[in-house]
C-alpha cells in the first residue's frame, strides 16, 4: 500500500548528452536574454573562455573568481560587474562552487541561470543556496535561485580528475542517500534516489580506473542529475547540516567533505531508518550500507577522514556546538555526545558505526 504523500515538480529545463555545450547560444535565445554573464572559479578560466567564444555576441562579460561556499564578499564584487555590463542572464560553467555564486546573484536580481556543469556536485537542480559570512554558513530555500536551463555535456566531465570525479561522485550520493530518509520524501524521489545511487556506485570505479570511459562519465552524470533533483525536491537531514558546518567553519572542500562525513551519518540514521538503509545497500550491492559506502571511499582513493582533509583535533567541540544550533530534521534524535562520537569516527577514519 502506498502511504500519503505530497510531491512539488520544480520548472527546470534539462539538456542532456555528449556535446550538447554547442546548443548554449540557443538556449540563452530560448530564454530570450541577449546579454550573458559568465561565471567560473579561476581555475576553469579556459572552459569559461571557451563558453565565451560559443557564445559570442551574447556574452557580454565574465567573472572567474567563484570560491567554495559562496562567501558573500566574493557575491557582492562578482554583482557588481555583472550590473556593470547590463547582464540580462547568467551562465554558470563548473562545479557547485560556481553554481553556487549564480545562485547567490539571482537571489539579489533575479536573473535567469542556464547552468553547465562540470562535475557532480548536483546542486545546478536544487532551489538551495548556502553561502558564508564571517566563517558561518546558512543555507535558504527559493524558487528565485533555481536554475532555469541545464546543459549536461558528458564531454566536458572527461578532464575531471579521477580523484575529483571519485569525490564529487560521492558527494552527489550523499543527496540520494539522505532523500531515502527525508522527512517530506515521496515514492517519486525514492526510485529517482536508488536509480542515482545504483548508477554512481556502479560507474565511479570505472571512472577511476579509466578517465576517459564515456559509457560510465554519462552514467555517472545521469545519476549526479538524479541525486540533484532528490536534493532540490525534498528535505535535508543530519549529514548536510554536519557539512555545511564544517565546510563554512573550518573552510574544507566541499566534495572531500561529504565524502568523509556521509558513511558515518548514515551510520548513525540507520537504525531509524531501517527502510531506507535497506534499499540504500540494494543500490550499492552490499550488506551494510555505512560500511559499504566507506569502503567505496577507500577503494576511489578518496580521503575518508577528516584530520585527511586538515581539519584541527580541537575544532570538533565548535563544530558540536554549531550543529546542535538550529538543527535540520533528522529521523533519529541527536544531543551534543551523539555529535561529537560521530565526528569523533570521522575526525579518524574508523569503521563507521551507528553508537
Amino acid at each position: 500500500m502506498i502511504q500519503a504523500f505530497a510531491f512539488n515538480s520544480h520548472p527546470a529545463r534539462v539538456v542532456f548528452g555528449e556535446g550538447t555545450i554547442a546548443s548554449l547560444g540557443d538556449e540563452v535565445r530560448r530564454a530570450e536574454c541577449r546579454r550573458a554573464f559568465v561565471l567560473s572559479t579561476r581555475e576553469q578560466t579556459g572552459m569559461a573562455n571557451r563558453v565565451e567564444k560559443i557564445l559570442g555576441e551574447l556574452a557580454a562579460g565574465s567573472f572567474h573568481g567563484a570560491v567554495m561556499h559562496t562567501p558573500t564578499d566574493v557575491t557582492e564584487s562578482a554583482l557588481v560587474q555583472a550590473r556593470s555590463c547590463n547582464a540580462d542572464c547568467i551562465v554558470s560553467v563548473g562545479g557547485g562552487s560556481t553554481t553556487g555564486l549564480g545562485k547567490a546573484i539571482a537571489l539579489r536580481t533575479d536573473l535567469p541561470q542556464i547552468v553547465v556543469p562540470t562535475t557532480y556536485a548536483g546542486s545546478e537542480m536544487t532551489p538551495i543556496l548556502g553561502e558564508t559570512r564571517d566563517g558561518v554558513k546558512t543555507t535558504q530555500r527559493s524558487l528565485k535561485v533555481l536554475p532555469e536551463t541545464v546543459i549536461y555535456d558528458v564531454d566536458l566531465t572527461l578532464s575531471l580528475p579521477a580523484g575529483l570525479s571519485a569525490t564529487s561522485g560521492i558527494n552527489a550520493m550523499a543527496h540520494a542517500v539522505e532523500a531515502l530518509y527525508a522527512r517530506d520524501g515521496n515514492p517519486v524521489v525514492s526510485l529517482m534516489a536508488e536509480e542515482s545511487l545504483a548508477s554512481l556506485a556502479r560507474s565511479l570505479p570505472l571512472i577511476v580506473k579509466n578517465p576517459q570511459d564515456r559509457s560510465a562519465r554519462s552514467d555517472a552524470f545521469y545519476g549526479a542529475w538524479l541525486a540533484g533533483s532528490c536534493l532540490g525536491l525534498v528535505g535535508m537531514a543530519l549529514h548536510h547540516k554536519l557539512c555545511h558546518v564544517l565546510g563554512g567553519t573550518f573552510n574544507l572542500p566541499h566534495a572531500e567533505t561529504h565524502t568523509v562525513v556521509l558513511p558515518y551519518a548514515l551510520a548513525f540514521n540507520a537504525s531509524a531508518a531501517p527502510e531506507a538503509a535497506a534499499r540504500i545497500a540494494k543500490a550499492i550491492s552490499v550488506s551494510d550500507p555505512a560500511a559499504g559506502l566507506h569502503d567505496l571511499a577507500r577503494r576511489l582513493g578518496a580521503p575518508t577522514s577528516l584530520k585527511a582533509l586538515g581539519m584541527p583535533e580541537d575544532g570538533i567541540e565548535r563544530a558540536c556546538e554549531l550543529a546542535v544550533r538550529d538543527p535540520y530534521w533528522n529521523p533519529r534524535p541527536f544531543d551534543r555526545n551523539d555529535i561529537h562520537s560521530l565526528l569523533k569516527q570521522a575526525y579518524a577514519g574508523a569503521k563507521p558505526t551507528g553508537h
